[in-house]
């Protein structure tokens, strides 16, 4: 059984920092590609950021130079770093993990900036 497991939302000030996890069981996590991606209320979901097996990485222009995606195969995880938060990335942040044609998603996790 495939399970993604978000975690490390929660609320923070404008200006403020978070780091989401997303933990994986049931996959051979190293050879997935891996991303972030987040669903404000009343909008589609968007990409925030990608990882690949090889580490390479790309982001949305919104999140450029404020957020940064990393993976450690060996605890089966990867991370979203989110500095400088500004209230318009509030959002449900969903984690996916893609490999040949299969995709599973995790359950998400709130972020809201606020003062």
């Amino acid at each position: 059984q495939v399970q993604l497991v978000e975690s490390g939302g929660g609320l923070v000030q404008p200006g403020g920092s978070l780091r989401l996890s997303c933990a994986a069981s049931g996959i051979r996590f190293s050879i997935y590609a891996m991303g972030w991606y987040r669903q404000a209320p009343g909008t589609q979901r968007e990409l925030v950021a990608l990882i690949d097996s090889g580490g390479s990485t790309n982001y949305a222009d919104s999140v450029k130079g404020r957020f940064t995606i990393s993976r450690d195969n060996a605890k089966n995880t990867v991370f979203l770093q989110m500095n400088s938060l500004k209230p318009e990335d509030t959002a449900v942040y969903y984690c996916k993990a893609r490999w040949a044609g299969r995709e599973y998603w995790g359950q998400g996790t709130q972020v809201t900036v606020s003062s």
